[in-house]
């Protein structure tokens, strides 16, 4: 795992099969961007490794790195901010749009992500059934798939009016409903929303390229 091999394509990407993976995916191929896909073996404990955990101390996937600023970015927001902050590929146009872009993107963040990761370990991960946290973290799921509802249903997109880093994150999350045993009957609007960004070209290459990556548990990434 060499950060600096001048024969790497411009960009290396460290990942999984997971829906962190899969959000940097989605950016890397709506962009367009060159790059070399390395699938960390979580099962093996690759992650753990001294060779990854210099590129991510937390020893958690996805990472990307830069060749050409000598860079490497870790945390899959963090990934996506730079990106587009380096490409200007849905990069938001106004500093008001750009606000609303990183709001929705903390919400995923610090929302959407941590409660459907938690329903998906209780539900897939555990040895053992605990119930309780499956209803607590199930309700919490809807709830926020509530409030994504309620926002589509007055624009096409989550943060704008323009499809961006925001509605990618939420979307690679979201998709995972049906793992999770989510009825998305009551949110016609998220239903629509993920048929639309699922026919996208580039989604579709980028889901193709994550199901070649191993798969993980919500513990192994960010």
């Amino acid at each position: 795992m060499n950060a600096k091999n001048p024969n790497h394509p411009p960009l290396t990407f460290y990942t999984a099969n997971t829906p962190n993976g899969l959000k940097v995916s989605l950016y890397l191929h709506e962009a367009g961007l060159e790059h070399r896909q390395v699938n960390v073996d979580l099962s093996a404990g690759e992650q753990k490794q001294p060779a990854f955990l210099s590129l991510n101390p937390n020893g958690k996937i996805p990472v990307i790195v830069d060749h050409e600023r000598d860079l490497t970015v870790f945390e899959s927001g963090a990934i996506l901010t730079y990106l587009a902050t380096k490409t200007g590929v849905l990069q938001p146009t106004t500093q008001a749009k750009a606000i609303a872009v990183n709001q929705w993107l903390h919400f995923q963040i610090g929302g959407i992500g941590p409660m459907l990761g938690q329903l998906w370990w209780f539900l897939h991960g555990s040895k053992t059934r605990n119930a309780e946290a499956i209803e607590r973290y199930r309700k919490e799921s809807l709830r926020l798939i509530g409030v994504v509802d309620m926002k589509l249903a007055r624009s096409a997109y989550l943060a704008t009016d323009e499809y961006s880093i925001a509605d990618i994150a939420a979307f690679a999350w979201l998709r995972t409903y049906y793992e999770l045993d989510l009825d998305l009957t009551p949110f016609p609007d998220v239903r629509q929303w993920l048929t639309d960004i699922e026919a996208r070209p580039a989604v579709q290459k980028a889901i193709a390229a994550n199901r070649g990556a191993s798969e993980t548990t919500e513990a192994q990434e960010a």
